[in-house]
């Protein structure tokens, strides 16, 4: 027996004494000297003090059986060992421990030297200064004069002629005032009327164009004659019954009009009266008395709809409007050949235009042009009407092509040669106090004895304005917690300086829209909008950018970190690329047509660079998306999408902790639903709560008959084969330790990893502690010490780990109610909350007293909606 107790006590020494160990070998005590000419000693001295105390515990013992007391080992001797380090480990150590001001530093040192580049290499002599001392040529040599090249060239593009395009809203515009002119001649033509009005075979076109457009004693006097004309022939017709034939013939002649039988007008001796009088006088020979006085009628209609056109054209004219259609000619035109005339004017304009009319063009040759054109194309009697068309609304529509006429113009002065001129060895360049032309910097330039120099006061300037953008960071980071790590502002480094480093370039579509939703899914949106903001007010002090440029990626990247982490899945943060970029070229061509730049000659280049605004921030967003999953791994870093994935039940380690331990995956499955309900209630990170609740317990599956929750109602191996509170509580310890290593296997991030020693902390395994103090009062010799029966910890460092371990603590109290009433379970987890509480568990998880009631509601709240009652199915 007394065996027994001394190989236990001495076990539990050993134990001990291997805590300390590991505990100095993780402080750095005994790794410190691993590399220094003295370890193989230091190693041995270790050793030998650790002999000396097993040494001191094998004394006599005291009188009742137990051992003498046995001194610890004091950790000053361990301590005072004497240390060789070396001047790197010393450096090292200080940089550890400056860590913060190092990375401020590094900060400062980085985006100053690559903003500044241009300040590093300034030639201390300029065009225009004062020579410090006399300057000779060290050899012969032929020197560009790149001030005459570069007025040679200049004068070539000037003189190079312009590149023409066509300009399509001009073009539209002459078209549409083409419509509009055709279309007011086809008005007044339906108000005349149709025309020829009657059949040409009976009245030809001469005599129907004499018809309604002459005075109207004509046509009364017309109207008379034909009158008298077809009452004498009727009366011949009842007096002569001679042959039809000789009075058929009579008829045919024109019946003489006597001087007498006419209204007293103005003498008529027209043409064209008599050849109208002649045909209507046929016409009612030969055609009933109705047809004949229908057609009288019509010619007096359609000599009103002349009268009302004639009238119109005279009003068009008193107000001043288009003298196109002043002359009655046009109305004359039958309608066939208005209809060929209105298409002939319409091609003859589109051939016209699509060649191009430039401005400066003479108005004859412009003239020519146009009756060359209706020649082909319009009738004969319609072309002196379609060139007057043509001529008034005929107008420039070529314009300068800058895009065209830059290139052309470069192409032009790139041709011409450079002006080289010959300096001989010993020739003066530059006398001391004379002024420095662009001819003799050339020169120094070319022989290398321009003095350069760092411009110190910019580079001074511009690292305060960089220190104190870097400062302002610095300072949100700390209002928002400060809970930014070494490698999260390396990683923020790297990215601000990914938008610096192109821009310094001279290509303005740099990485906004990455950095922002990079920044925004890996630490909000508050940090990443404050770095996007400083860059962007930093930049153009230093960097030249256009404003519209800038703007636009800022805004872009602003409005990444905004929206990023409200996403929950990397096909969701895809679309958000999609429509960030979009929106990013939207502004920037919304400003440009706020400044009127879209509409100028070069509205296609503010077009071209507004999609390449949206290409660029496509392209960057997919880049974002590419590298997302490695940054998260190499920096150990968190994101609600990575949360996502790791949560997802078909992850190997969930699996398996499904199959092998499925007692505990049920447990794990209603830690988290209390865990997410108070994690919501409180605002703290649900996708983190989740996550890690899923986890904590992946250490049972190292022995899952060790847990009673997978014993299924079989015997428990504590009380059947270990018998041991001792060996027991290792186990049960054990879960925490091999659950880290599994985490640390399958690279879950160190958020996760926190929840499986955190949700313990350092609680007391309380009933196989009870045990062993059971087990101490029956037997006296038997030393209980409460350590080993408590876990590592650390205890609950976060909020979130802090409201996992206490629904991990009352899940099995709430499991195990059955018909309590939601006041006497509430009742139960007060008491569990506040034994927590008191335990000093909760006083680094930022948790406070006032949430701890709130919690125990939630949990309440929970295990109704899970032990709800069911209705009684009858039996049978």
């Amino acid at each position: 027996m007394k065996t027994q107790r001394f190989l236990q006590s001495l076990t539990q020494r050993l134990r001990h004494w291997r805590r300390q160990y590991k505990v100095l070998c993780r402080k750095g005590k005994w790794l410190c000297v691993v590399n220094s000419p003295n370890s193989q000693i230091l190693h041995r001295r270790l050793l030998r003090t650790i002999f000396k105390h097993l040494l001191l515990y094998l004394l006599p013992t005291t009188d009742d059986g137990g051992h003498q007391q046995v001194r610890k080992p004091r950790m000053s001797k361990i301590k005072s060992l004497p240390r060789n380090r070396g001047i790197y480990a010393v450096v090292g150590s200080w940089l550890h421990k400056k860590r913060s001001l190092v990375i401020f530093a590094v900060a400062v040192v980085s985006i100053t030297g690559l903003m500044g580049h241009e300040l590093y290499n300034q030639p201390q002599m300029k065009t225009g200064s004062i020579a410090p001392q006399t300057f000779m040529a060290p050899m012969t040599a032929s020197i560009e004069d790149r001030e005459q090249t570069e007025a040679k060239r200049k004068a070539a593009q000037e003189k190079s002629q312009p590149v023409l395009m066509i300009n399509p809203q001009k073009t539209e515009q002459i078209q549409e005032d083409l419509r509009k002119l055709l279309e007011d001649g086809s008005e007044i033509r339906a108000i005349a009327g149709s025309f020829p009005f009657f059949d040409v075979s009976i009245l030809s076109v001469s005599s129907q164009v004499y018809l309604r457009s002459c005075l109207e004693p004509e046509w009364e006097k017309i109207k008379v004659a034909v009158n008298e004309y077809r009452e004498n022939n009727q009366l011949k017709l009842k007096s002569q019954t001679g042959d039809k034939k000789r009075l058929l013939r009579s008829f045919n002649r024109p019946f003489p009009v006597s001087k007498s039988t006419i209204p007293e007008v103005d003498n008529i001796n027209s043409p064209q009266f008599d050849q109208a009088l002649s045909e209507l006088q046929a016409y009612s020979l030969n055609t009933p008395d109705k047809n004949f006085s229908l057609l009288i009628d019509q010619i007096s209609q359609v000599r009103k709809g002349y009268k009302q056109a004639t009238n119109k054209l005279f009003q068009m004219k008193k107000e001043g409007l288009s003298g196109i259609y002043l002359e009655t000619v046009f109305l004359n035109l039958s309608d066939q050949d208005w209809v060929k005339a209105q298409m002939g004017i319409n091609k003859s304009a589109e051939r016209m235009l699509a060649q191009g009319i430039a401005p400066g063009l003479p108005n004859n040759i412009l003239q020519d042009a146009a009756s060359l054109q209706v020649q082909i194309t319009v009738p004969t009697e319609a072309e002196p009407l379609a060139t007057k068309v043509l001529l008034a609304v005929l107008a420039p529509n070529l314009q300068k092509d800058e895009e065209q006429t830059q290139k052309q113009a470069q192409i032009v002065a790139d041709n011409v040669p450079s002006v080289m001129r010959s300096v001989k060895r010993g020739e003066v360049i530059v006398k001391k106090g004379d002024l420095i032309t662009s001819w003799k910097f050339d020169v120094l330039e070319h022989y290398q004895l321009i003095r350069r120099e760092v411009n110190w006061l910019r580079l001074t300037i511009l690292g305060s304005l960089v220190s104190g953008g870097v400062g302002i960071f610095v300072w949100v980071d700390g209002r928002l917690g400060g809970h930014l790590r070494q490698r999260d502002r390396l990683l923020i480094l790297l990215l601000t300086l990914s938008i610096i480093s192109i821009l310094v370039t001279g290509v303005p579509y740099t990485t906004w829209i990455a950095t922002g939703l990079l920044l925004g899914s890996f630490y909000g949106a508050t940090l990443g909008i404050t770095v996007i903001i400083l860059l962007s007010v930093i930049i153009p002090m230093t960097l030249e950018i256009g404003k519209i440029s800038l703007v636009a990626g800022a805004a872009g990247g602003i409005l990444s970190c905004y929206l990023s982490q409200r996403f929950k899945s990397r096909e969701e943060l895809a679309l958000l690329g999609i429509i960030i970029a979009l929106i990013q070229g939207g502004i920037y061509l919304i400003l440009n047509v706020l400044i009127g730049a879209a509409f100028g000659s070069g509205w296609y280049i503010v077009w071209q660079d507004s999609l390449l605004f949206s290409l660029s921030g496509l392209v960057w967003s997919i880049t974002a998306l590419g590298l997302s999953p490695y940054l998260e791994k190499l920096f150990d870093l968190i994101t609600p999408i990575r949360l996502a994935e790791l949560a997802n039940p078909n992850r190997p380690l969930l699996k398996r902790l499904a199959t092998d331990t499925p007692g505990t995956f049920q447990h794990t499955l209603f830690v988290a639903t209390l865990a997410e309900a108070a994690a919501k209630k409180l605002r703290c990170n649900v996708e983190l709560v989740r996550a890690g609740t899923l986890y904590h317990d992946i250490g049972k599956m190292h022995d899952p008959l060790g847990f009673i929750e997978n014993q299924m109602g079989g015997p428990n191996k504590h009380d059947t084969e270990i018998k041991d509170p001792w060996q027991s509580a290792e186990i049960i310890k054990k879960h925490v330790t091999e659950g880290l290593v599994m985490a640390r296997k399958h690279s879950l991030p160190t958020a996760i990893q926190a929840f499986i020693p955190e949700h313990q902390g350092t609680m007391a395994i309380a009933y196989f502690y009870h045990q062993a103090q059971q087990l101490a009062k029956e037997d006296p010799h038997l030393i209980v010490n409460k350590a080993d029966f408590c876990y590592a910890g650390p205890i609950p460092q976060s909020r979130e780990t802090g409201i996992v371990m206490l629904a991990d603590s009352c899940e099995a109290a709430l499991r195990s109610l059955k018909d309590a009433t939601p006041e006497q379970a509430l009742n139960m987890l007060n008491n569990i909350i506040r034994a927590k509480w008191q335990d000093d568990q909760l006083v680094d998880s930022g948790l406070t007293r006032e949430e701890m009631p709130k919690i125990a509601q939630i949990f309440v709240e929970v295990w109704q909606q899970f032990h709800h009652k069911r209705i009684a199915y009858p039996k049978g």
